[in-house]
């Protein structure tokens, strides 16, 4: 239990020696040779005389003995558990031998003689238990059963053989010398006896530990110290028995050899302080202890020799002779018999394990060739002559053909011709190659006569003794082909319409221009339908996608044979134009696709009319000093542009491109970079136009309107900017600050004159009106400037009336809530109804410019112009005329009962500061100066 207890020790923490030790042990041990080596010299030369040699033997064996017990306690302070103890008493016995030396030498110099036996002989036979106890005590190799009774057995035939050996050569003279006591006999037969055992124990040990033992070395070298040790106690045994021993000579250094190779062994590097060694694995048999199985059998010959020479010299016999011999006949043929045993019991287990293997590789074989036979890989084995050596029956599955069909014939009679053209070309190709492999992808017949695509992979297996031939993997990737070939369509068509999309289109355009000649041009045509949002938002998007569908059909009709018709997406559709440089065939067929779309789409049960407007472009008329002439993409950009300029132009027509719009869109990027910065440099301002009361010609309100002072150009035209801002975004923080900044001057106006703030009016665009976090930003616009809600008015344009009529009802609804005013700009220009205007809470109508400008003379506008007016007394808002800039404009107004009025007749937009000197002075002063 101690032994394993100690197993369970964990050893993660030791490490292997470093180099630094081994060096230094090694170079211990050069040192070590070189004393021993010196020592032995003094003595057996006699080097100092007779007198000296005995007292460097006396003093040299005792410094050895203590050397090597002090290496042995230091190493036993390095382990735990049974190591420990081990080390300590083979420590310990050396330490006795040493304590018995040092009593001799006490008795030689102080009585002159070391009678035998004495003192120091206690110190001497101490050494034998108690090194013997240790060797026994140190842990070994966890092993079977069997080989445990093979390590007793053959440590019972090593000891039998030592005792014989002893017997002749130094217990049978001692025995027939008598001696002087039988006290004495004993004390001498002790040594060698004792040297017997401990060399037993030695060989013992070392047959459990097994070469792979970790401290095999160790005790290796604790071994051939015992074994020089007894080596110099069998001589000094018999020389003492002759009476020819004396101290200091040749005999002593087999002591001194042994006590400094026990001190090697002790001192070899060993895992760091503290650790356990692990034991060495269990090894079953023989085959891992080629040691533990030779010397038993050495032993027992090098006794059987030295009987033969016994006998050859003496000539006698003895019953310990005879016994020892038969005790070693047995044990010789009692560890045969465990061998024999063993065998057996590995041939069975041989058998045994042969039985599983083969079961083993029987059902891999089955298990193998049931993945071949229902595997979706086609295996087909042929020879160099192409003819079919081996057909898995998969074939028939996947192809059709049974594999009798197949077998014996030329592989190529099953592909198309071409197919088998490169399949042999395949063939041969790896035939020379030994495991060389190639893929390629061939057309071959089903049997039922359709076409598949198979992926053939072809490997040289000519060199391999179980294949013999080119195996052939073949697997029907025809569904992958399919579906390969659809996503490949997907990914270069427009899902509705099934024309090219803008991929395939610009690849399609990159080709022709690098396929055009000197005389040829390339043309691409840009299409954006007018109207279609419209169908899209009253229809719904299903009408609208049948219209697309109508649209191309109409488009294909249109181009010539050979143009390419693609959509983009939404309402975008371009062409292709391969024609002859000059012919003028890109314009001809652009107006045909023009007047096509004139014709209206029958949908469902209505007829839908939309419009088209056509940019295009063409290699020949790019600008000469463009470096991207030839480009896909410069091509195509430029036919955007020539559509806007198209659709700018009021649609349904086309229009061709020049280099002016490409500078005018250069011209529009810069805007637009310097608009998004116009709000942080402070460079926006607000001019304030007046609303003038009819009846008495009274400033009632202004109208905030933003101007842009940019550093550069000056003053920029909302025209040109408030676009821009739409298209961007940016009307939304633009607008913000325009409400902002109109509340807080109309505030400031008010505490100037000490009156309430005047009505200011303030465009809100459909892009805020969108979002619908418009009545919190104007709640909070109120709350931050403290302008009262009725004093302000937000114009929007007809459209918000038109898109989302449900939700924009909630969002004028929720902006009413708030005591806002709500006033419908650019009135009449639109698509408004009847039934708006009663369901939309407006109070405010604002009569277009363009009604105004004819006013006085027999017009349909002064007609409309009157309706407008009567229309909101009928409704009971307030109505404002725009534009006014004559007095007649102004009296046909007052006669129609209109409420308000603007326009330069009164003022221009002014400055905030002119503004405010209006509001003080009236707006009758500027009349005579308008």
């Amino acid at each position: 239990m101690a032994e394993r207890r100690e197993m369970t020790v964990t050893a993660a923490s030791t490490a292997p020696p470093t180099p630094r030790g081994v060096h230094r042990w090694a170079r211990l041990c050069i040192a070590v040779g070189v004393v021993v080596a010196a020592f032995g010299l003094v003595l057996v030369t006699g080097l100092g005389g007779p007198d000296a040699s005995p007292a460097i033997s006396n003093l040299g064996l005792c410094a050895a003995a203590g050397s090597a017990a002090l290496a042995c306690l230091l190493r036993a302070a390095a382990f735990r558990g049974r190591r420990r103890a081990g080390w300590a008493l083979l420590g310990l016995g050396v330490l006795c031998w040493g304590a018995g030396q040092a009593c001799a030498i006490w008795l030689e110099t102080f009585t002159g003689t070391v009678p035998l036996p004495s003192q120091a002989d206690i110190g001497y036979l101490g050494m034998i238990l108690l090194s013997s106890a240790g060797l026994l005590v140190l842990p070994v190799a966890t092993q079977s059963l069997a080989n445990r009774v093979r390590s007793v057995l053959d440590g019972l035939m090593v000891a039998a053989s030592l005792v014989l050996i002893a017997w002749f050569l130094v217990i049978e003279p001692l025995l027939a010398s008598g001696g002087d006591s039988t006290l004495t006999l004993y004390v001498s037969l002790a040594y060698p006896l004792g040297d017997v055992v401990m060399v037993t124990i030695v060989v013992y040990m070392l047959a459990m530990q097994g070469r792979r033992g970790r401290t095999f070395s160790h005790l290796a070298l604790v071994g051939a110290g015992i074994v020089a040790f007894a080596a110099s106690d069998i001589a000094y045994a018999y020389l003492n028995l002759t009476g020819a021993y004396t101290s200091g000579r040749g005999t002593d250094v087999g002591w001194f050899a042994g006590f400094s190779l026990i001190m090697l062994a002790a001192t070899k590097p060993v895992p760091a302080r503290g650790a356990t060694e692990r034991p060495a694995p269990s090894v079953d048999g023989d085959g891992g202890q080629p040691f533990g199985v030779l010397l038993p059998y050495v032993a027992v010959l090098a006794s059987l020799v030295t009987s033969v020479v016994w006998f050859a010299r003496t000539g006698l016999s003895s019953d310990l002779v005879a016994y020892t011999r038969s005790a070693l006949i047995l044990l010789i043929v009692g560890r045969q018999l465990l061998t024999l045993l063993e065998n057996r019991n590995l041939t069975r287990n041989l058998e045994a394990r042969v039985a599983d293997r083969t079961a083993e590789l029987y059902a891999s074989e089955q298990r193998f060739h049931a993945l071949v036979q229902h595997s979706s890989d086609v295996v087909t084995v042929v020879g160099v002559d192409a003819v079919v050596i081996y057909q898995s029956e998969s074939v028939q599955r996947v192809f059709g053909y049974t594999p009798a069909m197949l077998t014996g014939r030329t592989v190529t009679q099953w592909f198309t011709s071409d197919s088998a053209t490169r399949l042999l070309d395949a063939l041969r190709s790896v035939s020379g190659r030994p495991y060389a492999t190639t893929v390629l992808e061939l057309t071959l017949p089903h049997l039922d006569g359709r076409a598949r695509q198979a992926e053939i992979t072809v490997t040289n297996l000519l060199d391999d003794p179980n294949v013999g031939g080119l195996v052939l993997n073949t697997r029907d990737i025809s569904e992958r082909k399919e579906l390969q070939e659809q996503l490949v369509h997907e990914a270069y068509h427009d899902a509705l319409t099934q024309l090219a999309n803008r991929a395939l289109f610009r690849e399609k355009v990159a080709e022709a221009l690098e396929a055009r000649g000197a005389d040829d041009d390339v043309a691409v045509l840009f299409l954006d339908l007018d109207g279609f949002k419209e169908v899209n938002d009253s229809l719904g998007h299903l009408a609208g996608d049948q219209l697309l569908v109508r649209v191309a059909d109409r488009l294909t009709a249109s181009v010539r044979e050979g143009d390419m018709v693609a959509r983009f997406g939404g309402d975008e559709f371009a062409v292709l134009i391969r024609s002859a440089l000059g012919a003028g065939e890109a314009e001809l067929v652009a107006q045909r696709i023009v007047d096509g779309l004139h014709e209206p789409f029958r949908i469902d049960t209505r007829d839908l009319h939309v419009r088209g407007s056509v940019g295009l472009a063409t290699y020949a008329a790019l600008d000469a000093g463009d470096t991207d002439a030839d480009d896909a993409e410069q091509l195509m950009r430029n036919a955007d542009l020539a559509m806007y300029r198209a659709k700018g132009a009021g649609g349904s027509g086309f229009a061709s491109y020049d280099p002016q719009m490409l500078a005018g869109l250069v011209e529009r990027l810069e805007l637009e970079a310097d608009l998004r910065l116009a709000l942080d440099r402070g460079e926006l301002r607000l001019h304030y136009q007046p609303t003038i009361d009819m009846t008495d010609s009274r400033v009632v309100g202004f109208e905030a309107l933003v101007r842009w002072q940019h550093p550069v150009r000056g003053l920029i035209s909302p025209l040109d900017f408030i676009p821009i801002a739409e298209a961007t975004g940016l009307i939304v923080p633009l607008g913000r600050w325009v409400l902002e900044e109109a509340c807080r001057q109309a505030m400031e106006w008010a505490a100037r004159d000490g009156r309430r703030p005047v009505k200011m009016a303030v465009n809100v665009s459909v892009r805020q009106f969108d979002r619908s976090d418009l009545p919190t930003v104007v709640r909070e616009v109120l709350t931050r400037t403290g302008m009262p809600a009725d004093q302000l008015c937000l114009e929007m344009t007809e459209s918000v009336l038109m898109t989302d009529t449900e939700e924009n009802l909630a969002q004028l609804v929720r902006l009413k809530a708030l005591g806002v005013t709500l006033a419908i700009d650019d009135f009449g220009t639109g698509y408004s109804s009847l039934a708006y205007l009663r369901r939309f809470p407006v109070d405010t109508l604002k009569i277009d410019r363009s009604f105004v400008e004819r006013l006085g003379e027999q017009t349909d506008d002064t007609a409309l112009a009157n309706t407008i007016v009567q229309l909101g007394q009928s409704l009971g808002m307030s109505t404002v005329a725009e534009g006014i800039e004559e007095y007649g404009q102004l009296a046909a107004l007052r006669a129609m009962g209109c409420t308000f009025a603007q326009g330069f007749y009164f003022s221009r937009p002014v400055p905030a500061g002119e503004a405010g000197r209006l509001l003080l002075e009236g707006a009758g002063a500027q009349q005579s100066t308008a």
